[in-house]
Parts: structure tokens; C-alpha cells; sequence
């Protein structure tokens, strides 16, 4: 299944979540450039588990290189698929939540489900050498939080059946619920068998993700203010 739109219009112009695809994409084409130093970069700047406990935290250069990582990994992608199909799925579910939560909190909320998620990653594979990188873990809270306050929306989802490609409207509810057991199950079996499943996602930080965003949503989304209408009590 591949989502292609949902069914709420965007109230208003989301400048955040347009204003973050255009910088992971920025910063895909910076690592693009780097050449044979990419390789370098992504483990200073990706999410390295084993690290992360073996590292000291002692001064500010300790601090950096523990902590940096944590935020910097969600801005960067290991390929052209990678990097469109997080933006696509950020531009189907971020503009009503934007929506839902103003610009600034959008944004505060984007960057902590982020670090949530990569968080999760590290405390579920402490012994792991490999960086993880991309903006799928913040992501995923957007999709949580999504899954709290549009459940009743529908998704237009791409669905092949044999040899044909039908469209088909799907709850958002199931849409979101499935996606999640998908994560689930396979992050269930990389830690049960970690060198026989395979280790390329970070399935954990998808996890981690959308139950941040299912949590931290009540906290950011906007209060609806009461309206009380009182002409019966006015004397004319």
C-alpha cells in the first residue's frame, strides 16, 4: 500500500512542514557532494548506539559528539528513495497537523518526536555500530499524532492486486494501525533474531516515533476555545 492523499485541505499554507522537506532536501544534495567523505560524515553525524554509551559526555566536545548526533541524524537520508518517501509521507500527514498545533509548536513537537524516536533506537540496539540516519522517526510522530486527532479522515492509498493498480479509500484508522504493526512485528523480530532479520530499518525508531506523537500531541495541539451563547439572558 502507498499512500498518495488524504481527505482534510490544509486550512492554511504549512510553512513548517514545507520549510523541512526543503531542508532535508538541501542537506541530501550537501551529502551528495561529499564524495568519498559521505561515508565519514554519516557516522559523525547519524545516530551510532554503541557510541552513544561509550562516548563521555564530559566537556562540551563530549557533549557535542554524544548528543549532537541525536538531532542532526533526523535531517539526513542514505538515498534518493529514502529521502522521497519520508518528504511524501511528511507532506500527506504534516500540513493538518501543522494545522492543529500552530507553526512554532508544529515545529517543537517535529524535532522532539525526532529525538524520541532516535532515542528508542539506541536503548533497543546499544551494541549497534551502524548509524542510523533520516527524518522517518519524527516522521512517525507526525503519523501518531495524526492517528490521535483525524481518525475518521481517509487516506487515497495506491493498492497493486496481481497485475493491476486499483485506489481504494482507506480510514485513516486502519491505515495508521496497520502501518504501525507492520513496525511493530518487524522490530519485534530484529531484536528475537537480529542477524537473521534484516538490520536496514530502523523499525524501533518508527515505533518510538508514533507513540511519542500519539503522546506528545496533547500537549502541543491547539485548545478549542468555547463559544457560550447567552440571548436568553439579554433583556431586549
Amino acid at each position: 500500500m502507498f499512500p498518495i492523499k488524504d481527505t482534510i485541505p490544509s486550512r492554511r499554507f504549512p510553512c513548517i512542514t514545507v520549510s523541512l522537506i526543503i531542508i532535508n532536501v538541501i542537506v541530501f544534495f550537501y551529502e551528495i557532494s561529499l564524495g568519498p567523505y559521505l561515508k565519514n560524515f554519516l557516522f559523525i553525524y547519524g545516530v551510532v548506539p554503541r557510541r552513544f554509551f561509550l562516548l563521555s559526555s564530559l566537556g562540551v566536545e563530549g557533549f557535542a559528539a554524544k548528543y549532537l548526533p541525536i538531532f542532526t541524524s533526523m535531517f539526513l537520508h542514505g538515498g534518493w528513495l529514502h529521502l522521497i518517501g519520508n518528504m511524501w509521507y511528511l507532506w500527506i500527514f504534516g500540513d493538518n497537523v501543522e494545522d492543529s498545533m500552530g507553526r512554532l509548536r508544529f515545529l517543537i513537537f517535529y524535532l522532539l518526536c525526532g529525538i524520541g524516536a532516535a532515542l528508542c533506537h539506541i536503548y533497543t540496539h546499544p551494541y549497534s555500530p551502524l548509524p542510523c540516519i533520516g527524518a522517518s522517526g519524527a516522521i512517525s510522530g507526525v503519523m501518531g499524532a495524526y492517528y490521535v486527532l483525524f481518525p475518521y479522515s481517509r487516506i487515497i492509498t495506491l493498492v497493486p492486486i496481481f497485475f493491476f493498480i486499483t485506489f481504494i479509500e482507506i480510514p485513516a484508522f486502519f491505515f495508521l494501525l496497520f502501518w504501525f504493526m507492520m513496525q511493530f512485528f518487524n522490530g519485534a523480530f530484529s531484536i528475537a533474531a537480529p542477524h537473521a532479520f534484516y538490520e536496514g530499518v530502523a523499525w524501533w525508531a518508527h515505533i518510538g516515533g508514533f507513540i511519542c506523537g500519539m503522546v506528545l500531541v496533547f500537549f502541543f495541539k491547539k485548545r478549542q476555545r468555547r463559544r457560550y451563547y447567552l440571548d436568553e439572558y439579554r433583556p431586549w
